[in-house]
């Protein structure tokens, strides 16, 4: 039979070049796998879009290479964090949440988390800082590509593409495909991924625009600026709300319509009112530079791949921007699949240890979907507490608002009352447990191995507040550790493309049994007089492991094995290293 040969050949092709696809690039690049990025736009992003940018997905960047690039362009933690209710900019205030860290115990909290600080890096400015660091790395990129189809079989898959500019179609052969192209993905379609959840459950418009509002905002920074207006409670986010692009002339506003209706016409004067409602002040200078709709979606992925077929990013995981879970969710799905396909592609793996990327992340998916639209519903009982949600005049909101000011026992009631709503959104400003508590269970995926010992669970609210342990499935805690004159964090030895095996003295035997695997192992040994040493003593607290005990660390910085004690011999520990080495890489 004759055989068509494509046009292009590639390891990987991507489709995509948002957060999911750019970051899914970058990783392979840096670890030497060929891709190709094809996106149906003529650009990268051109709008802000996802900014929030946690601890977790900073050091997934700072492991690929890039987190000092995305620190000198994005807005720092101190600028983000005091979230503002009020009437309009330039009206009321209601009341504050100190957000994303910036609570003086949060900020304790991630500082003892993580060697990195959380940020505001919109995609705008993200997406470039990804594509430019994969491409100098070896990425090959296709604007004005649309995905047409694909057909796979055991070898590979046949994806046809259009070039828009010529008009064409050609085919592109790649032995695995990822489908990072959003949220009304046409590869997870095409593969018939099972969704579970709804799609348009709310309207919700963005408009970008330019404006000093210095005098408003800078005595008070903030990320956010949420305002309860008449009429902020239709569709959309819960409220209307104005989120600064760059301090203090670049911002985004959110406002909700009626998805039953369908969107507003999306004039510029349509778009100035809304601007100017929020903003409270007819006299600054606004300039709006775009205005666009979309819908609040509240959709997950059962399963993240079929076949050779896989998808990352908003075409798995569809939900609002509420605790700025989309980009960061995204990037990391990403890290979790490319060290596993180039572990498969080199033939050091089976293709079996795939089958753990949907066990793995289509958890946290869907975790993620059920908090961000928690979050819409959490806003609802700041207007309860103004008795703004049954359908009423503006003139009715504004004395609502006003009785809260009275000396009487009514009054105190609505202020107590409406501090208590305030402060409940904690939930989804400071979900430091949600950004960091990310488990994989053992008996879901096969690249864990479990140690025998009971889930330990939280002994505080999980979404609230990170929690770290060395039990596999977790990610590595981090420390404070030294090497000579440097000072750097466990994670800094960690990943890289590789494996790394953690002991300390009295571990001879595992270094021994990692240098003997066929896998390339690194090995840390931590201890006095050793390559690296504990001084501070944060390690040995963290670590849940005798110094004789061992961590088999993944290329994504998660514990895939631990034994708690030395090995009873160097057979020993290769017999028990190389076991779960077979099982992680799917050889068992």
């Amino acid at each position: 039979m004759h055989t068509v040969e494509p046009d292009v050949v590639t390891d990987v092709l991507i489709v995509g070049s948002g957060p999911a696809g750019a970051s899914a690039a970058l990783a392979l690049s840096t670890y030497g796998v060929p891709n190709i990025v094809v996106t149906r736009y003529a650009s990268l992003a051109d709008t802000p879009r996802a900014h929030i940018t946690n601890q977790r997905t900073m050091e997934v960047l700072r492991d690929l290479g890039v987190e000092d690039e995305v620190v000198a362009k994005a807005t720092p933690q101190h600028l983000m964090g005091n979230t503002t209710f009020c009437t309009s900019l330039a009206g009321e205030e209601l009341g504050r949440v100190r957000s994303w860290g910036n609570d003086p115990l949060v900020q304790a909290a991630h500082d003892l988390a993580s060697p990195t600080r959380m940020c505001d890096m919109p995609q705008h400015l993200m997406e470039p800082v990804l594509v430019d660091a994969a491409v100098a790395r070896g990425t090959n990129l296709r604007f004005s590509t649309v995905y047409k189809c694909f057909v796979q079989d055991s070898d590979g898959v046949t994806v046809t593409v259009e070039d828009r500019l010529r008009g064409d179609e050609y085919t592109i052969r790649a032995k695995y495909l990822i489908g990072a192209d959003g949220g009304r993905s046409q590869v997870a379609e095409d593969a018939g991924l099972p969704m579970g959840g709804q799609m348009g459950v709310a309207g919700s418009i963005n408009i970008v625009f330019d404006a000093d509002l210095s005098k408003y905002t800078a005595h008070r920074p903030s990320t956010l600026y949420w305002v309860l207006a008449p009429g902020a409670t239709v569709g959309g986010i819960g409220a209307g709300l104005v989120r600064c692009v760059r301090p203090w002339n670049e911002w985004l506003i959110v406002w909700g319509y009626d998805v039953t209706a369908g969107a507003p016409d999306l004039t510029t004067e349509y778009a100035e009112s809304v601007v100017r409602q929020l903003v409270g002040d007819d006299e600054i200078p606004v300039t709006v530079k775009s205005s666009s709709a979309w819908t609040v979606n509240e959709m997950y992925a059962e399963t993240y791949s079929d076949g050779r077929v896989f998808c990352a990013g908003d075409a798995t995981h569809r939900h609002p921007p509420s605790n700025g879970l989309g980009s960061n969710t995204s990037i990391q799905d990403s890290y979790n699949l490319a060290w596993k396909l180039k572990l498969v592609l080199d033939g050091t793996a089976s293709p079996k240890l795939l089958d753990s990327y949907t066990a793995e992340r289509a958890p946290i998916g869907r975790q993620i979907v059920t908090r961000a639209n928690k979050s819409i519903g959490e806003t609802a009982p700041i207007f309860e507490a103004l008795d703004g949600l049954s359908p009423q005049t503006p003139e009715q909101l504004w004395a609502n608002i006003a009785a809260r000011k009275e000396d009487t026992e009514a009054a105190e009631k609505q202020r107590a009352k409406l501090r208590e709503a305030i402060a409940f959104k904690v939930y989804e400003f400071n979900a430091h447990g949600v950004d960091l508590n990310q488990r994989y269970p053992a008996e879901g995926s096969a690249a864990i191995v479990p140690d025998g010992t009971d889930d330990p669970g939280f002994d505080r609210d999980p979404e609230l507040y990170h929690q770290p342990t060395s039990r596999p499935g977790a990610k590595l805690p981090h420390a404070w550790i030294t090497s000579g004159t440097r000072t750097l964090s466990t994670l800094d030895t960690v990943g890289q493309g590789r494996f790394t095996l953690v002991t300390g003295i009295g571990g001879e035997s595992w270094a021994r049994a990692a240098a003997a695997q066929d896998l390339e192992i690194a090995t840390v040994v931590i201890g006095p007089g050793q390559q690296y040493e504990d001084p501070y003593g944060d390690w040995a607290r963290l670590s849940e492991v005798a110094d004789g005990g061992a961590l088999l660390v993944r290329p994504d910085g998660y514990v895939a094995f631990r034994h708690a004690t030395a090995a009873a011999s160097t057979g020993d520990a290769e017999r028990l290293l190389t076991e779960a080495v077979r099982r992680i890489l799917g050889h068992a």
